[in-house]
């Protein structure tokens, strides 16, 4: 299907694709034994019918082994989206990346869509944090990772980095994309792992023209806030976490999923759900007891 090119209103709603954990690999699979490149080709196929895409978004765990193949793969085949979409494709750290494999590949981590890097501004050398600009909207990204952890953390020159760029509103607003979610989750099997200081990301938000916070780990969709900014969870690609399973365990199934999120006139953002079309969808990988507290 052939598509034209992104949205043409430079005026009315910006649809940004949010993809999160596709988890690539340079053999292709990942620690679970999952076909990581086959959840994100099928995904892909999927998304070939949405239509008026702005931006493509993906917020980390972009490779399960922190390679370069994986960071490859990745951007071969989102970035070939983008580019048949005339878009431009923007890419954060999650906890499983390395950032010397992140910068190789991705550079800045804003992409045009035919590649070249089109960050406006990079943040402190020792992360991957960089802004952007798409049709007045303001893209910031910012880098949770922790290496060797699965938790998140935002240093204190980075928070002052994003203060200082917030500063200055920009025309359509701003979004900030990470990977590890700001938000307290109780009674979730990665409650442990989330971002460890939300009190001053929030801090550093306060008063500025955020619209919406996006990060990705959890592998399953969510929405909360942060002081008064929406934060939307996009969900997995590799795998997604299912919530019904039994009390005290973890549960892993197929199922490739992406969000869209829409940002109207109005500030709140509005959010949907894409589903691959995989005859897979639902099957068990992994079933893990999680342990005491």
């Amino acid at each position: 299907m052939t598509q034209p090119p992104g949205n043409s209103d430079p005026t009315g709603t910006l649809r940004i694709l949010h993809l999160s954990d596709p988890h690539l690999t340079e053999g292709g699979f990942d620690e679970d034994g999952v076909d990581a490149a086959r959840a994100l080709d099928i995904l892909m196929e999927t998304l070939d019918d949405v239509e008026d895409v702005d931006l493509v978004l993906t917020t980390g765990d972009i490779a399960d082994d922190g390679s370069v193949g994986g960071c490859r793969r990745a951007r071969d085949v989102i970035g070939a989206f983008a580019r048949q979409r005339d878009v431009p494709h923007v890419y954060t750290t999650g906890n499983h990346d390395r950032r010397a494999s992140f910068v190789e590949v991705f550079g800045s981590g804003h992409l045009a869509a035919d590649g070249t890097d089109v960050a406006a501004a990079r943040g402190p050398a020792d992360t991957c944090t960089a802004v952007s600009h798409v049709r007045g909207l303001r893209v910031v990204t910012v880098d949770s990772l922790v290496p060797g952890c699965g938790h998140g953390h935002l240093g204190e020159e980075q928070l002052s980095w994003l203060r200082e760029v917030l500063a200055t509103p920009a025309p359509r607003g701003t979004i900030v994309a990470l990977h590890h979610p700001p938000v307290a989750v109780a009674r979730h099997p990665l409650s442990g792992l989330l971002l460890r200081n939300p009190g001053a990301f929030s801090h550093a938000l306060a008063g500025s023209d955020v619209r919406a916070v996006l990060c990705g780990h959890l592998h399953h969709e969510m929405s909360a806030t942060i002081g008064t900014v929406p934060v939307h969870v996009a969900p997995g690609i590799v795998t997604r976490i299912d919530l019904a399973a039994p009390v005290g365990y973890v549960k892993g199934v197929l199922g490739p999923r992406a969000a869209v999120v829409e940002l109207g006139a109005e500030r709140a953002p509005v959010t949907y759900t894409v589903t691959a079309r995989d005859p897979r969808a639902g099957e068990e990988v992994y079933l893990v007891a999680l342990a005491a507290s």
